[in-house]
Order: C-alpha cells, then sequence, then structure tokens
C-alpha cells in the first residue's frame, strides 16, 4: 500500500498506486481469479464530492473499488482547457483512502497512447449532437479512452456521473455494441449548496462570476416550472431557458436543447413524453489570459403532462 491518512482520529491506508496497464491486468485477473467483483470509477481527477457519490456507488456493487485518474488529452479541442485543467494528485489520492478505494490506476498520457497507435473508437448518431456538435472529436476521444480503461481494468461495473448525460447514454451505446462485460450504473449529479451541478471545472471559475454560472440551474427549474404548469411547447421553454442566460451577463450560451433521452434526437415540437433538457454555457475562468473561460454543462429531464389522447 502506498501509505496511510488519518481521518477523524481513524487510521485509513491509502489505495495502491498502479502506473502501467500490465501491472493493472494481472491485479484484475488475481481478483477475478478470487471471485472478487471489481467496480471502476473513471475520472480525470481534480476529485470532489460527487465523485466519492460514485465510489459510495461502486463500493455498494463491488467488493474491490478502483478508481482511475487520467487527463485524457485526446478528448480536448485545441483551443480548450487541457493545460489548465486542474491535477492536485496527492490530494486526490487521500480523498480516495477516505472513501476506502482499494486502488488508484493513474497511467501516463504514453501508457494509454503508445507511440504509433492509430486504433479509435466512434459511437455514431450518440456523438453528434449537444456536446459533440460543439466539441468536434471530442467523445471520439471519450469513446476511446473508456474502451481502453474498461480493457485494462476488467471491471464487472463501471459508475459514471448524470451530470454528463450524453457521454453516459454513448458509453452504455458502446459497450452494447461492443459486446463489452460489464454493468453501467449511472449515478444522479450531485450538487453544491447553490445548486450548481459539483464539477473539477468549477474551481476554474472567476469567484465574482458564480452567481453567473448559476444560471444553468436557475434554466433548468425555470424549465421544469413551466412544464409543471402545463407549459408543452418546445419553443416556448427554450425561450424562458434563454432568458435566464440573457440575465447573467457573463455567460455565454454554447447550446440549450430538447432531446429524447434514451436516443438523443431532437424533443417533437409539443412535449408528451419525457425529455431531457441539456444546456452547456461558458463562463469567465482564472489563468489562461482576460479571454479565458470555462465550460460548465448540466441537463434536466423534464416530465411533461399527458395530453387528453395520451391519458388513460
Amino acid at each position: 500500500m502506498a501509505g496511510e491518512s488519518e481521518k477523524s482520529g481513524a487510521v485509513r491506508k491509502l489505495p495502491r498506486i498502479v502506473r502501467t496497464v500490465a501491472e493493472l491486468q494481472g491485479l484484475a485477473d488475481e481478483e477475478r481469479a478470487a471471485r472478487k467483483r471489481i467496480a471502476l470509477v473513471p475520472t480525470m481527477g481534480a476529485l470532489h464530492a460527487g465523485h466519492m457519490a460514485l465510489v459510495r456507488a461502486a463500493r455498494a456493487r463491488a467488493d474491490r473499488v478502483w478508481v482511475s485518474i487520467f487527463v485524457n488529452p485526446t478528448q480536448f479541442g485545441p483551443n480548450e482547457d487541457f493545460s489548465r485543467y486542474p491535477r492536485p494528485f496527492e490530494q486526490d489520492v487521500a480523498l480516495c483512502g477516505e472513501e476506502g478505494v482499494d486502488l488508484v490506476f493513474a497511467p501516463s498520457v504514453e501508457e494509454m497512447y503508445p507511440t504509433g497507435a492509430q486504433t479509435t473508437v466512434e459511437v455514431g448518431e450518440l456523438a453528434k449532437p449537444l456536446c459533440g456538435a460543439s466539441r468536434p472529436g471530442h467523445f471520439r476521444g471519450v469513446a476511446t479512452v473508456v474502451t481502453k480503461l474498461l480493457v485494462a481494468a476488467k471491471p464487472h461495473v463501471a459508475v459514471f456521473g448524470e451530470k454528463d448525460f450524453q457521454q453516459l447514454a454513448l458509453i452504455r451505446r458502446l459497450v452494447r455494441d461492443l459486446l463489452l462485460d460489464v454493468e453501467i450504473v449511472g449515478v444522479e449529479t450531485a450538487r453544491g449548496r447553490d445548486g450548481l451541478a459539483l464539477s473539477s471545472r468549477n474551481t476554474l471559475l472567476v469567484p465574482e462570476v458564480r452567481q453567473d454560472a448559476l444560471s444553468l440551474v436557475r434554466a433548468l427549474d425555470a424549465a421544469e416550472a413551466a412544464v409543471a404548469g402545463g407549459e408543452d411547447s418546445a419553443d416556448e421553454l427554450l425561450r424562458i431557458v434563454r432568458g435566464v442566460f440573457l440575465q447573467a451577463k457573463s455567460a455565454e450560451l454554447d447550446y440549450a436543447e430538447l432531446r429524447d433521452p434514451r436516443t438523443l434526437e431532437a424533443a417533437p415540437q409539443r412535449l408528451c413524453a419525457p425529455t431531457l433538457l441539456a444546456v452547456a454555457a461558458r463562463f469567465p475562468a482564472t489563468g489562461g489570459g482576460p479571454d479565458a473561460r470555462v465550460r460548465l454543462i448540466d441537463n434536466r429531464v423534464l416530465h411533461p403532462k399527458p395530453g387528453p389522447e395520451e391519458r388513460p
């Protein structure tokens, strides 16, 4: 084991740190031979309470909980925040120790993408709308690295947050299409006291614009309230959402869209079934100069009242 940490007087062992795929695969084989269930929580580090909720969900489903920490370069665009993405590794390991994580897989870029690597994974239509449209190539990077992590760790279950709704849908599709023997579990979005969805990127926000960042959850709340009041017009709901963002002076709305939560196809003009409202916006960020922005996302599934023809 890597060492020990103290929390509230109790001594906890830090998780084992693994750096190579070969070592991880060997350990996975040993655990499987011993009939132990492995749960993997893939992350890019900068861990927070939301990640720990994923860890607890993993612990409820497995004997061994493994966390991967890898800032994946292939899912960042050329003008995105790869270089500024927070990397507090020692703090992350300590946090994992406090939650009883058994192992942290922290490979190098060279380990995950050996020289000459040419194979990538793409997941068709699910990768095209929403973040796929505004971040070309992003989901190719996500699908490729998740496939590599599943092959390396050989988990029985892998746990992801529902904040990244499109990513979760894409990974479920990937696992089905590639016949991978792993259960994919989604966990409800964790939020701060003010309602902002927890994200490692929140640390990049300029402190004085956090109130503007709350436009994400305010927009979702406003749309949900309208639906609860009987509104079923897609255009009207999106008008309400955009109105919220107009009140947040520092916000740059990337997208606000209504989609089928299963297929991610565009929702009909009149909503008559559960519908995903997904939003993304950019806000002023620390570091990177005066024009630096951090991109945050959020979502909610709306439940419109059935029309007369749908009522029993």
